[in-house]
């Protein structure tokens, strides 16, 4: 495995353009690890409404970066305090939602310096009941990578009022139940340091055994790639939020080990005319193709089941059934 430094960039565009440069562009013979820290963002899973998961008064009173990302699961907060961390490798179709295989490292570093972290759900790291990091992924072309979040001093108060809370996860009201959910690092350390302490000591020990620390330098050439595909993807509104088509059937379900799902179907004289999916799922495929299956089909059991026949639920959506998805849309 072989380090890449971000040069210190904050910019969340940049660096999540960095992080998918690196996934598609350099040579899968060897593994990568990327750190990153963005200023104050909200980070949207790549199958989520963006309108439906942030608060866009508070976001544009505080100006917070909105930035989609290429990996499923839930929004985030970024700030200042908020280590970023991406193992990024070739994809050997015993990786993809195994979470534990890279978050384990992390959790060994966590423990050597006070911290009894864990994982729990799906894609969590909590300390007891209190959550400091969570994980998503994203496959495409043999290659993938597996990227976290760890809060080593982030302001709580800014992850509750940025973001909203959803029904399906939070029974109680939404900021009393993010807000007891969250923790951050630096409250169960031994020893007082900077996030910029913490980074170095989170990767001393991820190489532990190294007599130095390998690393992959970028040219100038990839760092004008990574800039030219931050315009293009990252800073774009059609990227980061989309348009939302007309419905008017809606259904939303959680299901447990896959995630929330929320299916907007336009039925037109019986028949589905739009679809689409959003949801905090971990699919390798583009959840606008499942979509489009089932454009042009009956809005009834039957044919909607036919529609189903011969599709991967678990490549697009993760492990869920076609019994599962039939009482979902329907």
């Amino acid at each position: 495995m072989k380090f890449i430094s971000n040069n210190g960039i904050t910019d969340p565009t940049l660096n999540l353009a960095l992080e998918e440069y690196i996934l598609r562009s350099l040579p899968d013979t060897d593994d990568y690890l990327l750190f990153y820290i963005n200023e104050p963002s909200i980070i949207i899973g790549k199958n989520q409404n963006t309108v439906e998961e942030i608060n866009a008064e508070y976001v544009e009173r505080n100006g917070i970066r909105v930035v989609r990302r290429l990996s499923g699961g839930g929004a985030v907060y970024h700030d200042l305090g908020n280590l970023n961390f991406s193992f990024i490798r070739k994809d050997d179709g015993q990786s993809f939602h195994n979470f534990k295989k890279f978050t384990e490292p992390v959790v060994r570093a966590l423990h050597k310096m006070g911290v009894e972290a864990e994982l729990t759900g799906r894609n969590d790291l909590q300390v007891g009941e209190r959550k400091i990091s969570g994980n998503a992924q994203f496959s495409t072309r043999g290659k993938m990578f597996s990227h976290g979040t760890l809060l080593f001093d982030s302001e709580i108060e800014n992850v509750v009022s940025a973001l909203k809370a959803n029904a399906e996860k939070y029974v109680s009201k939404a900021t009393k139940s993010i807000r007891s959910r969250v923790a951050n690092i630096s409250e169960f350390l031994r020893e007082p340091m900077t996030v910029e302490q913490f980074r170095e000591k989170l990767l001393v020990t991820l190489f532990e055994g190294e007599a130095e620390i390998p690393r992959y330098e970028l040219s100038e050439q990839d760092w004008a790639n990574v800039r030219k595909l931050a315009d293009e993807r990252y800073r774009s509104w059609e990227w980061n939020y989309g348009r939302s088509p007309a419905f008017n059937v809606r259904q939303t379900k959680r299901i447990e080990g896959a995630g929330t799902f929320d299916v907007r179907l336009q039925v037109e004289d019986g028949i589905i005319a739009g679809a689409a999916i959003y949801g905090d799922f971990f699919g390798r495929g583009d959840s606008a193709e499942l979509a489009a299956r089932f454009v042009g089909v009956r809005y009834e059991a039957a044919a909607v089941g036919e529609a189903l026949d011969g599709i991967d639920l678990p490549f697009y959506v993760g492990p869920v059934t076609k019994e599962q998805w039939l009482e979902l849309m329907l």
